[in-house]
């Protein structure tokens, strides 16, 4: 076996994060994997908090494939600390995103790939697919966010947006500012985001969004002054072609309902756990459109890059708190807290 790269710590181990259950989170020694001929092992120099890391944390794993007794973390930058004889296009030192779906070579373990841990193995590694190299024109802290950012353009993308078209985005978390970006990204001319968190929504607001807090403002009053007015089955409403659900709560379909004009269309990326009513027959005969989205392919991937390099956004100013590893439930217990942070990172 020929491997490029050193890696020497202590008796070879190397610190994981492991998930055992709710609030319970260990820190072990694990024996660094072994490199083979096709693979690349990578050190892990940011990792960013999912929503999915909170939610597991605090009430158990449900549908966020987080296993107890796995590593876990999923959303984080790279650098290449050993490579294979065979593994072509990357050198020792290149950061890369690995690509939860596929990087630990078993889909099922998108949730529990290691971004929480030190090392990760990548089995035959081939770029563009297992791993994605970064570019140097995006900082390490802004690239943690890579994987956050794939899932939000997905849902962007889901949406068909159009150039001019407006839209209103639920949720100020790092998913629904990723949507938001990615909505002005592919040419909505005006973006609202909707949140009860003032904190957040300042952040929104310094991204150059407009904004609303749900619970001091009248959301439909609010969207017709930004946007003017439209058709509804009801009458007036906002002139808002699309509407994105990212928070995960039922009630901004509710409002949808309500408020969405005549062929608008609403994407649903927030998770949720539990079956919720449909008024069909408005849907049908207001011509609403109802998407889902999860996850994100390649050309997601892509997109992101290169909203990424195009320096357009300051992304890096949605991470509010940063971590050293150790500190690992202190960084989700902080996470978890929407009234004063918004993306947190661990750094290593």
């Amino acid at each position: 076996m020929t491997c490029v790269g050193e890696f020497q710590k202590g008796k070879n181990l190397v610190r994981a994060a492991v998930y055992n259950g709710p609030r319970d989170i260990s820190l072990v020694e694990m024996k660094t994997p072994a490199c083979g001929d096709d693979d690349v092992l990578l050190r892990n120099l940011y990792a960013s908090v999912c929503g999915s890391d909170i939610s597991a944390y605090f009430h158990g794993p449900r549908a966020h494939r987080i296993t107890p007794g796995s590593e876990f973390g999923h959303e984080m930058v790279s650098e290449v600390a050993v490579k294979g004889k065979n593994v072509t296009g990357l050198e020792v030192g290149d950061r890369v995103y690995p690509y939860p779906a596929l990087a630990a070579g078993d889909s099922s373990r998108a949730g529990t790939l290691g971004g929480f841990s030190e090392y990760i193995l990548v089995p035959n590694c081939e770029v563009g697919r297992q791993v994605y190299p970064v570019s140097t024109k995006v900082s390490s802290r802004t690239a943690a966010l890579i994987e956050p950012f794939t899932v939000a353009t997905h849902a962007a993308r889901r949406s068909n947006p159009k150039a001019g078209e407006t839209a209103v985005v639920f949720g100020a978390g790092t998913i629904g500012m990723g949507v938001a970006i990615a909505l002005r990204y592919f040419g909505c001319s005006t973006v609202m985001v909707v949140d009860i968190s003032d904190f957040r929504l300042r952040k929104a607001a310094d991204l150059g969004f407009a904004t609303c807090n749900s619970a001091k403002q009248d959301l439909g009053a609010k969207a017709r002054e930004v946007f003017g007015t439209a058709r509804s089955l009801s009458g007036h409403t906002a002139d808002v072609d699309i509407f994105v659900e990212a928070t995960g709560v039922n009630a901004p379909i509710d409002t949808y309902q309500v408020m969405g004009k005549l062929f608008s269309r609403l994407v649903v990326v927030g998770v949720h756990h539990t079956p919720y009513p449909v008024d069909f027959a408005s849907l049908a005969y207001a011509q609403h459109s109802i998407i889902g989205s999860g996850g994100y392919l390649p050309e997601d991937v892509d997109t992101v890059m290169d909203i990424m390099e195009s320096g357009d956004f300051d992304i890096e100013s949605i991470i509010t708190h940063e971590f050293p590893q150790h500190e690992i439930v202190r960084a989700i217990e902080t996470a978890s807290a929407t009234d004063g942070a918004l993306n947190v990172v661990i750094k290593y």
